[in-house]
C-alpha cells in the first residue's frame, strides 16, 4: 500500500515575507550596528570640522601672529604646515631694528634644514652662517620694514625656529610639520 503524502507546511519561528522567503533578524546586532554608523557619522564631523577650523592646516587655528616684548618685530607665519606645502613668515620691523640704514636678523639654521627656505624678499644684502645660526642683512632706511621668508617644509614633526635682532629679544616659534 502506498503511503499518502500530505502538505504540510513546516514550522518556522523566522518571520516570513509574502509567505515565501524566511528572512531571519538579529535585532541586538542591529542595535550594535546602529551604533557604529552613528560613532562614525561624529567622528566624520569632528574630522570636518577641525580641518575648517585649520587643524591640518590653512585655517584660523593655523594661522598665528606672535611680537617679540620689546616691539622690535611682529611676526606672522602657519604654526601648522604641511610636506612639501608653500607658506610664508612675514616679519615687520619696528623702528629700533634699523640701525645705521641696514637692518640685521639672526635666524636658526632650522629655517633652512627642516622648514625649507626657497627665498627671502628682499634680498639681503649680506648672509652668514655660524653658531647653528644665520645673519642676514637687509639695506634699510625707512619704515614699515619687512621681510618674507618662503617655505617649503621638508621634514615632518615639530620645527623650533629662532628670530632675533641683535641686541633685542628673541622670539621662538614652534611649527609643526604634517606629512
Amino acid at each position: 500500500m502506498a503511503a499518502s503524502s500530505e502538505n504540510t507546511s513546516v514550522g518556522d519561528s523566522v518571520p516570513k515575507i509574502n509567505d515565501d522567503l524566511a528572512v531571519g533578524s538579529d535585532l541586538e546586532f542591529q542595535r550594535r550596528w546602529w551604533k557604529f554608523e552613528n560613532v562614525t557619522w561624529w567622528l566624520f564631523a569632528v574630522i570636518v570640522l577641525m580641518d575648517i577650523l585649520g587643524c591640518f592646516g590653512r585655517g584660523p587655528l593655523a594661522n598665528a601672529k606672535v611680537q617679540t616684548p620689546d616691539g622690535t618685530m611682529k611676526i606672522k607665519y602657519e604654526r601648522i604646515e604641511r610636506l612639501s606645502t608653500p607658506s610664508l613668515i612675514t616679519i615687520e620691523f619696528g623702528g629700533s631694528a634699523i640701525k645705521d640704514e641696514k637692518l640685521q636678523l639672526l635666524v636658526s639654521e632650522s629655517l633652512v634644514k627642516r622648514l625649507g627656505n626657497q627665498r627671502v624678499v628682499p634680498q639681503p644684502a649680506v648672509s652668514r652662517l655660524g653658531d647653528s645660526k644665520i645673519m642676514y642683512t637687509f639695506p634699510a632706511n625707512r619704515l614699515p620694514a619687512s621681510v618674507q621668508f618662503s617655505l617649503e617644509p621638508s621634514e615632518v614633526g615639530i620645527s623650533h625656529l629662532t628670530l632675533q635682532v641683535p641686541g633685542a629679544d628673541e622670539a621662538k616659534l614652534t611649527i609643526f610639520v604634517m606629512p
